[in-house]
């Protein structure tokens, strides 16, 4: 079965641009990336057998293509802009300062971190697809959830502490 590239765009476009977005924090940096990684998919389309099938890959390599950003933005720091509106998802949020503070500490994570965290709760996959997902050990998957819980749960306490 051939997957239509068009399709497959539609399909999974938002997708891959949130977690560009949510990882990098850089709405041109997420344009960029999203752009990269359909590229590749059309480059490698004759290896995508069903659309389930392109949405994984597409899925893994926007994860390994924002960690590679992330590690080359160490090496050549930008100035980013913080106040690039997110875009809209159609729910109405509860505490939009709650919400901006957790944008902004999920994304002092640690790479392999911050894409686990992403992973579970914005893409809403358990640790055993994420850790088919990353190639990594599902108990390295659990601990790095457990850990990054616990640095963000202290860390909302420092700054309400701090209020």
């Amino acid at each position: 079965m051939a997957v239509d590239f068009a399709q497959a765009v539609a399909d999974n476009q938002s997708l891959v641009f949130s977690f560009a977005l949510r990882f990098l924090r850089n709405r041109e940096g997420a344009e960029e990336l999203a752009q990269d990684v359909f590229l590749q998919l059309f480059k490698n389309l004759r290896q995508i057998e069903t659309p389930a099938h392109a949405t994984w890959w597409l899925r893994r390599a926007i994860c390994h293509r924002c960690i590679d950003e992330s590690r080359k933005r160490k090496l050549r720091p930008e100035v980013h802009l913080d106040a690039v509106p997110e875009p809209s998802t159609g729910a109405s949020e509860s505490d939009p300062f709650l919400n901006e503070r957790l944008r902004a500490l999920i994304g002092d994570l640690p790479e392999n971190a911050r894409t686990v965290v992403i992973l579970r709760y914005q893409e809403d996959l358990d640790p055993t697809e994420i850790s088919k997902l990353l190639d990594m050990p599902i108990s390295t998957v659990k601990s790095h959830l457990h850990r990054s819980l616990t640095t963000l749960r202290s860390r909302l306490q420092k700054q309400e502490i701090c209020r």
